[in-house]
């Protein structure tokens, strides 16, 4: 009898082990995971409802938009660095010492890429971006606010002069609770750079290479961090105002 509970208390104390650490296993290898807000999909006026001036952003058409999630904050320096560290490329370039949970940058757009797809997500589209960044496409001229004036409390850009990304999540979210969709810094599109207007010109990714990148950054005035304005640059950029967030279906 006291054998008969003695090992079951060993096998009881075997069987804990091995799945505690699994979990802790499974906890170690997430840690550097994206956290992914879903969003539920719609219709809504895709670009420049604010002022209709921004040739860019025009006309502003409306687009339906299927569920989807995306990225609670952009990629920061620790995510990014332990994902080169895993497949042997070059840690981007940081204008600080301090990199941590700082948003990263002077990442290409396929190295942006090839994180996201480390993962099994990839970068969003331009309108599945805007969508969130508006907060399932309400009239938010910045990312959490249908307001200019709140800009400091949603956003940082050019006018807190600094030189350098900050700690994502910083300032506050938007009504997804998704954040520096507005300020800090640009975030690649999975897109290449396609003009409102001429909407049957077909390229593939491979033959074009401007990309988009979009929600401006602590480079930028606040023109560039609306949320429905837009920019083109080349695929290879390295810049110290360019990361990124993910995305999946």
């Amino acid at each position: 009898m006291f054998m008969s509970n003695y090992f079951k208390k060993a096998f009881l104390f075997v069987l804990v082990s091995f799945f505690g650490g699994c979990f802790l296993l499974k906890k170690s290898t997430d840690v550097h995971r994206p956290i992914m807000i879903p969003v539920k999909g719609g219709t809504f006026l895709y670009g420049d409802f604010f002022e209709g001036k921004n040739t860019d952003a025009i006309p502003a058409h409306k687009v339906f938009i299927d569920d989807f999630k995306i990225g609670k904050y952009e990629i920061t320096y620790n995510q990014f660095d332990h994902f080169a560290s895993k497949t042997n490329i070059d840690k981007p370039k940081s204008d600080l010492e301090t990199r941590g949970s700082r948003a990263v940058a002077y990442v290409t757009w396929d190295e942006a890429k090839a994180f996201c797809n480390f993962y099994g997500f990839r970068l969003p589209t331009e309108t599945e971006w805007e969508y969130a960044a508006r907060s399932r496409g309400k009239n938010h001229v910045l990312s959490g606010t249908t307001t200019l004036d709140s800009i400091y409390v949603v956003a940082l850009t050019k006018h807190e002069d600094r030189n350098e990304t900050i700690q994502v999540g910083t300032k506050e979210p938007n009504d997804l609770k998704i954040y520096d969709m507005s300020g800090n810094a640009f975030e690649w599109i999975g897109e290449y750079y396609q003009f409102y207007s001429m909407p049957d010109r077909k390229h593939s990714l491979d033959e074009d290479a401007v990309r988009i990148i979009r929600g401006g950054s602590y480079y930028e005035n606040i023109l560039a961090n609306r949320t429905y304005w837009r920019t083109g640059t080349l695929r290879d950029v390295r810049s110290g105002d360019i990361g990124f967030r993910c995305a999946s279906d």
